[in-house]
């Protein structure tokens, strides 16, 4: 870690190593801090499990992503906490705590991301590096009041990450603020390959009603005052269906495929080293440890039949508005049992991107019970940077 102070306890205290950046270029001026998951020479790498960090060492190459931050002149402070192996979504790590939410400090931030969003949401950093499988970057950019963007599948270069679940894990980013949000997009993402077919016009708004339904009434009531907002500036959105079958069936497809995949790239070093794995954590690896070919097989024929159904409702042009989150963030006093009712809500919402290999900005629009509370865009595969310019429309400044 390259700061003096970390109140937040948002960073890895790993000891400092500087690492170069240019002195000119489109990001000069501001800071970034990098999930524990990518390498960064002069640091290890451990992925928020203690045994990972023994068996790290020092690296001595820095993840392309990482280093395209570094060349446009952003300057590295730290390392950030991460979820134990990127398995959680809460943000609580059991060998190395909790990172503060800086917008509602008697909350849980949020996971797996959930250092790179205390870090920017407690201002020691405009921006951080994140990945998001099932919500692991919207999710805490939603409960920490920050824009969060997880990217089309395979948009941004994970080499030189410690993988989840690959068909699934991509790498996104956090920001406060919309220039900040415009500045690192432009470096990572460039200009979209297919432009959304309506910008800088009016783009085919749809709400997807079935989703909006999965809510409680009072967070619906919370959410009206941005979707006023975004009628205002964008036009009305048309009703339409979002799930296939049903959101509860898609998120237990999603889990089903995430399990396989992370037993995959982590069953070795757990069968091998049997690592001491925190609470939730434990759970899902062993569960995932004993999936059969068949039920992946269905559910890699689910994915397909998705991605197709939302290929054809969304077309080159159509943007869903929907809810990030179930609900604002639970409190740190939350019991486990609540905590994991919450997060089986939260993948019915989180899991159409991850499925279709979508793109996802979530804004820091509405709130609750002085609580911060995500709004989304979900747009076509490739419709990254067209998501960010509706989102500078939207918040205008």
């Amino acid at each position: 870690m390259l700061l003096h102070d970390d109140p937040a306890h948002a960073f890895m205290p790993y000891p400092a190593s500087p690492v170069p950046c240019a002195g000119t270029g489109p990001l000069s001026g501001l800071t970034f801090g990098v999930k524990d998951l990518f390498d960064v020479a002069g640091y290890p790498t451990g992925a928020g499990n203690p045994h990972m960090l023994a068996l790290s060492g020092i690296k001595t190459r820095t993840a392309p992503t990482v280093q395209k931050l570094l060349d446009a002149g952003a300057r590295f402070v730290g390392k950030t906490h991460t979820d134990e192996l990127a398995f959680s979504m809460n943000g609580q790590n059991a060998h190395f705590g909790t990172p503060r939410n800086g917008a509602a400090p008697d909350r849980i931030p949020g996971g797996s991301s959930n250092g790179s969003a205390s870090a920017v949401s407690n201002d020691l950093c405009d921006t951080a590096l994140g990945t998001d499988t099932g919500g692991s970057v919207r999710a805490p950019a939603s409960h920490c009041g920050l824009f969060g963007l997880r990217p089309t599948h395979g948009r941004i270069s994970l080499q030189g990450a410690h993988d989840l679940s690959p068909s699934f894990d991509t790498c996104g980013f956090f920001a406060r603020d919309i220039s900040t949000l415009e500045r690192v997009a432009d470096v990572l993402l460039g200009a979209d390959a297919e432009p959304l077919a309506s910008l800088p016009a009016q783009p085919r708004l749809l709400m997807p009603t079935d989703a909006w339904g999965l809510l409680a009434p009072e967070v619906q009531a919370a959410h009206a005052g941005a979707l006023e907002r975004i009628k205002a500036t964008l036009g009305s959105a048309t009703p339409c269906t979002l799930a296939l079958q049903d959101f509860a069936t898609m998120a237990e497809h999603f889990r089903i495929l995430q399990g396989r995949e992370a037993w995959t790239t982590d069953g070795s070093f757990i069968r091998r080293h049997a690592p001491v794995l925190g609470p939730g954590v434990v759970d899902r690896f062993m569960w995932a440890s004993t999936l059969t070919d068949a039920p992946v097989a269905e559910s890699h024929a689910f994915r397909l039949r998705f991605k197709a159904h939302l290929s054809a409702l969304l077309g080159t042009d159509g943007v869903l508005i929907l809810p990030t989150m179930p609900d604002i963030a639970p409190l740190l006093t939350t019991p486990a049992d609540a905590l994991q009712d919450y997060r089986v809500a939260a993948m019915r919402l989180l899991c159409s991107a991850g499925l279709a290999g979508a793109a996802q900005l979530t804004l820091p629009l509405s709130s609750r019970l002085g609580a911060p509370l995500g709004l989304s865009l979900l747009g076509p595969a490739g419709s990254d940077r067209g998501l960010v310019q509706l989102a500078r429309r939207i918040v205008g400044h």
